[in-house]
């Protein structure tokens, strides 16, 4: 029985399980939204709230006594890119100033197709995924104007022409509709396990 073991040992040594943490924290820091297995986003989840909850006491405590210092530097022995905690104390801290907690959420996605893992989706709170975002942005920019052909239409109109014969029904046509190809057969003396044709 596992009484008094808190933490799921993920089939890892503990440095490569830390490692993996950090690594997950950064991208869901980074990316605000991240796809694994149930088990890992479990064990993810309290691991990346306590890093907003120190960047949270940074920010509210502000310069004074360099207690804002402190708590970059207790994320920063966490994750080690600058970039990441620079968002982390710029942007998503004062996103969550007013909420107490519960900064992820956890959405199971479904099955892993090789070995039937659960996956599930980890994401900020307040960082909802709109996947139609970028085009009813679009949509609203190009309300007034009209639609202009782009290279892709243009390429999938010569495509069709292409593909339409000219003279309607004649012979080619004809035959193809009826699933023979042109051109002659190509025949090979060597058999075809042996690498022939």
């Amino acid at each position: 029985m596992r009484h008094n073991n808190a933490h799921r040992k993920l089939g890892r040594v503990s440095e490569h399980r830390t490692a993996l943490l950090r690594n997950q924290a950064t991208a869901l820091l980074r990316h605000e939204r991240i796809e694994t297995t149930m088990p890992k986003a479990r064990e993810l989840r309290p691991f990346v709230e306590k890093l907003i909850t120190l960047a949270k006491r940074g920010v509210a405590a502000g310069d004074a006594n360099g207690k804002a210092l402190h708590a970059r530097r207790m994320v920063l022995a966490e994750i080690v890119d600058q970039d990441v905690v620079g968002k982390l104390f710029e942007t998503l801290a004062p996103r969550f100033a007013e909420r107490p907690g519960g900064y992820t959420r956890i959405l199971r996605v479904g099955f892993r197709r090789g070995d039937s893992a659960e996956v599930a989706q980890v994401e900020l709170v307040g960082s909802e995924y709109n996947p139609r975002a970028a085009e009813e942005q679009a949509a609203e920019k190009e309300a007034g104007k009209p639609k202009s052909k782009g290279v892709g239409d243009r390429l999938k109109a010569a495509a069709q022409r292409m593909r339409t014969p000219k003279g309607g029904d004649d012979a080619r046509s004809k035959g193809q509709a009826k699933g023979q190809t042109q051109g002659a057969k190509r025949t090979s003396s060597t058999p075809r396990k042996a690498g022939g044709s």
